[in-house]
């Protein structure tokens, strides 16, 4: 039965809370809307009885706000994953705090376990092994297996004969177009060979006074430059076959040329830089002097801002597509550098490579003009992983040296030329997509051809 005090009150209260406890906030509406309202928030005395009062906390006066029940009420213990313990390790229990509460709420939250009353040891512990016995699952699931080693053939599955092919390290004969067209210059003649259908096609004949120095496809067209040992110039339209414009200016042999997105640039053994423009009528447009022996390494960067040069005079230039004067001059090398390419990937990492007094391959910080790396090859052919630089494979074959390589246009393939007068062509660097297991073939199957 109700008590007098409560049925006084209107209200059904806990046990621990009485009449003060609850301030009303009275105003002037009428005492029927008031009744309404206190019988709208009315609460069972019974329910909340049952909800927030424990056997050990039956006589405690401490109420929660909202009638919300405090952590005392709430009964925990109640809930042990165990009836018997589980051995666990010294400091276990830490470890597994540690790595629950950052997995749930982050490193950097540290107030999470500051109250753990209502759990046991025996749970814990129990909850220890679970999460060791996740973390082992994880990890074999999650870890990626290692990538098998590259590996490389060791014999080019395609050899082409090519006469004539000079034996000179500062000319540059070969070179593979975005069209996937080989131009190898032999002799007095530029002959293509087309890779889809092999089929050879003669591009020109320079006549008997003159010869092929250098070659060098246009980036994004069919156009193509040709050095001569006079010194001229030329352009052709490759799919024509057709001369586009003759350049004058160097003195000597053109043994090196590299083009960009507007300019042609053209290197000499008379140790000059021409910068030619096909858009003006003048030969050339701008010189550049900073070698002091011939030149015979050029390439510019992929944004066309920065042009590198090598020469025989051991040096590496860098030069400013504005500038009249090298902006850098790299003299680490103690040999001829010819070899000289961009990264693709960061516009001021630059590679150059020495010749045989050297053997160096570098690399270069063209900002500050820092050397980066640099690694002694003591080989011809090498293909190396960046930046780690350890060896891929050695690729061996040509019974001379090896002077001219060319990369095809989807980066799978490359040819290379020596003088012992063949191009020959490896799958060093294959599609994942479309890879095939490599075998090594011998060389009497490959079915040598002539490339003229």
């Amino acid at each position: 039965m109700d008590t007098p005090s409560r049925r006084k009150s209107c209200l059904n209260l806990h046990a621990g809370m009485n009449e003060t406890s609850l301030r009303l906030e009275t105003s002037a509406a009428p005492a029927s809307s008031l009744s309404s309202s206190f019988r709208s928030i009315s609460i069972s005395s019974s329910r909340m009885a049952s909800s927030l009062t424990s056997p050990s906390s039956s006589k405690s006066s401490i109420c929660s706000d909202r009638f919300i029940p405090c952590r005392s009420y709430s009964r925990l213990h109640l809930f042990g994953l165990m009836d018997k313990e589980s051995p666990t390790k010294e400091g276990g229990n830490e470890v597994y705090s540690r790595i629950l509460r950052s997995e749930l709420f982050g490193p950097d939250f540290g107030s999470f376990f500051s109250c753990r009353s209502g759990f046991t040891d025996e749970s814990q512990s129990e909850l220890v092994a679970v999460q060791d016995r996740a973390d082992s699952g994880f990890s074999s699931e999650a870890s990626t297996p290692p990538k098998p080693p590259r590996k490389v053939p060791k014999t080019p599955h395609k050899v082409l004969d090519a006469p004539s092919l000079q034996d000179d390290f500062y000319l540059n004969l070969v070179d593979w177009s975005s069209q996937n067209v080989l131009a190898v210059g032999l002799g007095t003649c530029v002959y293509l060979w087309t890779a889809s259908n092999s089929k050879v096609t003669k591009l020109c004949d320079l006549g008997p006074n003159d010869s092929v120095c250098a070659v060098q496809w246009i980036r994004e067209d069919s156009y193509i430059s040709i050095g001569t040992s006079l010194g001229k110039v030329q352009v052709w339209d490759g799919t024509q076959c057709k001369r586009v414009r003759t350049m004058a200016g160097h003195q000597t042999r053109t043994g090196v040329l590299a083009w960009n997105s507007r300019t042609l640039s053209s290197g000499s053994r008379d140790r000059n830089i021409l910068q030619h423009d096909l858009r003006v009528s003048s030969d050339y447009v701008s010189k550049l002097v900073g070698h002091k022996s011939e030149v015979c390494g050029l390439k510019w960067s992929h944004d066309d801002r920065e042009l590198a040069s090598g020469g025989n005079d051991n040096q590496l230039l860098v030069w400013n597509q504005h500038s009249q004067q090298p902006v850098l001059k790299l003299t680490e090398h103690t040999g001829a550098v010819k070899a000289i390419a961009w990264s693709p990937h960061k516009s001021n990492l630059l590679a150059s490579g020495g010749g045989t007094a050297d053997r160096c391959i570098r690399f270069w910080n063209t900002t500050n003009g820092h050397q980066l790396n640099h690694i002694d090859t003591g080989s011809q052919i090498m293909v190396w992983k960046y930046p780690s630089m350890a060896k891929v494979a050695t690729l061996t074959g040509h019974s001379l040296r090896v002077l001219y390589l060319a990369m095809s246009p989807d980066g799978q393939t490359i040819v290379t030329g020596a003088g012992d007068e063949t191009l020959r062509f490896r799958n060093v660097f294959p599609s994942v997509k479309t890879q095939t297991p490599v075998k090594d073939t011998g060389l009497m199957s490959l079915g040598r051809t002539y490339i003229r």
